[in-house]
């Protein structure tokens, strides 16, 4: 840079933090006089624009008009889905009578073995026994029926995003234009949604049916596919692009059998990230009728069953965890060259695990204690449960209950009132300065318009609340997660305790960890908050691990050359260097917190969540919609604001 650049780039940064510091100063005298203003302050009610009107007009026009469409694709998606049904959970009719023979399922052991075998075929003894164990608990808990009608749709729902996926993923890979204009925004947006505004528009179109779940699910999962398809051809070294076009490869050949297959590593992470969240998906898509475990989670609630609901609760995390080891397993196995020609030398697992599965089916025909695990050999963990919660009740309710006063009047109750009454012009104020500071006018109006659509639509309010309770959670992962980070950082021993702990965090599903926060503190903020932390602690704790340990050796030796201490040596070289990775993390954080504030609507809250739970309660799909926008909108603007600053941190340093 010339020495005539490096005035006028800091004056450039002078000016910036000047309009910034103007914003702030503005925005906090339109708070505090917020009577005398009020139209600065409380959006107008003549001002609202009716989204919702015209979001719901266009939904019961499609329910109207597209009759023909939803019925044909229902029609069509129900064919696989209930052989899947029937395969895993129960079992092919045969006629239409009353004495119509039955085919009977799947066996549970015949699956259970196979669960093991795959478990040893991609990792080893080990894994064998957690996934085969696993699954057996699930007949030994008797929730075996349940679990295989959540199995049965991920089944046939993780191929399809899968599918789905690579294919939009290679078109993006291959028309950068189509991918930055209209991919990636829509990837944003969706990623950003939360759960409950996909159940919307599919009970309406399509009704409380397991169809109606499996597209909401499709919908919900498909998005990490299309981001790892578009990565893994792009991390592709050039030189093997360059080979596969002297080979005289056409361009199907190169795509198929080049490109694609060098990208499996990034693809495979796709595929497990596929599996996460179509659990995630289906436990919540049990409220427009998926049933299975989260159905069973979901009357446990509504009826105070505690130890009901946290034996579904941990059937369901037991699935998590095993497909989440087995699909990593099978994205670090390396393929092996099979030199062996036949079909036994090609195919042979996949024998051994049909036949598997053929054998213990039909021995079951004759032994019924190989078709349905026998109710005389379950374990129920639920009168446990129960009497736990009691002897908590009986003896620490107290200690517990001033816990939860305490947090909720001198911290929650407070920090909500103050965002409750942030001005909406203020706030639009500084997000807007803040994002020509960060990224220029592109990022301001970006920024700027999402958060008006927020007050135009009247949710400011409920917006507020939803900041104020995700902002909250995001607080305290955060002086939590990141010293644990730093502490993980600094010992191999503290590593290998904490991230066994937050890998199974990480795979536990949204719908599950309410459940033992209700158990002890009740519905409320409080449980919410709880909730919220326990879930997206995770990326602030990994980040920040891995950014401290990714600092480069040369700097850290560099530094104790010239006598820094162990304090110096990490306040200005490891965690300066290491900050961008630490504000992806808190950018991850939120996002994941957001996410996890609108599955608390179910304990209670106030907020956006609420909103959408009562526009699903009463298929109303333009209220729903509109308050699911905004919370993507507030994701988003999270998202955009922090990205560009650790963007302008890294071309800095």
């Amino acid at each position: 840079m010339t020495a005539t650049g490096v005035p006028s780039t800091r004056k450039a940064e002078n000016l910036g933090q000047y309009i910034v510091l103007a914003a702030v100063a503005v925005a906090a005298a339109l708070f505090l006089f917020r009577e005398q203003l009020p139209a600065l302050s409380v959006y107008p009610d003549g001002a609202i624009i009716p989204f919702k009107d015209w979001i719901g007009a266009i939904m019961a026009w499609m329910k109207v008009n597209l009759t023909w469409f939803t019925r044909s694709l229902a029609a069509i998606m129900d064919v696989p889905l209930r052989f899947a049904f029937n395969l895993l959970a129960k079992g092919f009719k045969l006629g239409n009578g009353a004495d119509a023979a039955v085919l009977p399922r799947l066996s549970w052991l015949g699956v259970v073995g196979v669960m093991g075998w795959l478990g040893y075929l991609y990792g080893g003894w080990r894994l064998a026994l957690l996934c085969g164990g696993g699954f057996f608990l699930l007949a030994l808990f008797g929730v075996w029926n349940n679990a295989m009608l959540t199995l049965a749709l991920i089944v046939i729902c993780v191929p399809f995003c899968v599918i789905t996926g690579l294919l939009t993923g290679i078109w993006s890979y291959y028309s950068p234009r189509f991918n930055r204009w209209l991919i990636t925004p829509a990837l944003d947006l969706m990623q950003t949604i939360p759960t409950f505004a996909y159940l919307i528009p599919m009970l309406l179109l399509y009704g409380a049916s397991p169809v109606s779940a499996l597209l909401a699910t499709g919908l919900f999962a498909t998005p990490p596919m299309v981001r790892a398809t578009l990565l893994g051809l792009n991390k592709v070294p050039s030189e093997i692009k360059d080979f596969a076009d002297m080979a005289g490869c056409t361009g199907r050949q190169k795509l198929w059998r080049v490109l694609v297959p060098s990208s499996k590593p990034s693809l495979m992470i796709g595929v497990n990230q596929v599996i996460m969240l179509a659990l995630n998906m289906v436990i919540i898509s049990s409220m427009i009728g998926a049933g299975g475990l989260g159905y069973d989670v979901l009357l446990a609630l509504r009826a105070l069953k505690i130890g009901q609901a946290m034996e579904a609760g941990i059937a369901i995390v037991v699935i998590a965890i095993v497909l989440d080891r087995l699909s990593q397993a099978i994205a670090r196995k390396r393929p092996e060259i099979i030199v062996a020609e036949g079909i036994w030398a090609r195919h042979g697992n996949i024998i051994i695990a049909l036949g598997l599965l053929a054998l213990t089916t039909f021995f079951a025909l004759f032994v019924p204690a190989l078709s349905s695990f026998p109710k005389s050999m379950t374990v129920t963990t639920a009168p446990l449960w129960k009497a736990g919660v009691d002897w908590l009740t009986l003896n620490l309710f107290d200690a517990i209950e001033a816990v939860r006063v305490f947090v909720l009047l001198n911290f929650l109750n407070p920090m909500r009132s103050a965002f409750e009454a942030l001005p909406w012009f203020g706030v639009l104020l500084v997000i807007v300065a803040l994002g020509w500071r960060l990224g220029g006018w592109g990022l301001a109006l970006l920024v700027g318009l999402l958060g008006f659509f927020a007050a135009s639509t009247g949710l400011w309010v409920p917006a507020m609340q939803t900041l104020y309770l995700a902002g909250a959670a995001t607080l305290v992962a955060c002086v939590l997660g990141i010293p644990l980070g730093m502490w993980a950082s600094r010992s191999n021993r503290i590593e290998s305790a904490v991230i066994p702990i937050i890998d199974t965090l990480q795979t536990v599903p949204m719908f599950c960890i309410i459940i033992p926060v209700v158990m002890l503190f009740r519905v409320g903020d409080v449980t919410a908050l709880i909730a919220t932390v326990a879930f997206a602690i995770v990326p602030a704790v990994r980040y920040t691990n891995h950014g401290l340990r990714q600092v480069p050796p040369q700097l850290i030796e560099a530094g104790q050359v010239s006598g820094c201490t162990r304090w110096q040596l990490f306040r200005y070289v490891q965690f300066p260097v290491a900050l961008p990775e630490i504000l992806l993390g808190i950018n991850q954080t939120i996002l994941l917190a957001l996410s996890m504030i609108i599955i608390c609507a179910m304990v209670g809250t106030r907020d956006l969540g609420q909103e959408i739970f009562k526009a699903l309660a009463k298929a109303d799909s333009g209220r729903g919609i509109v308050a699911g926008l905004v919370i993507a909108f507030i994701g988003i603007i999270a998202d955009r604001l922090i990205t560009a600053w650790v963007q302008k941190r890294k071309q800095r340093g």
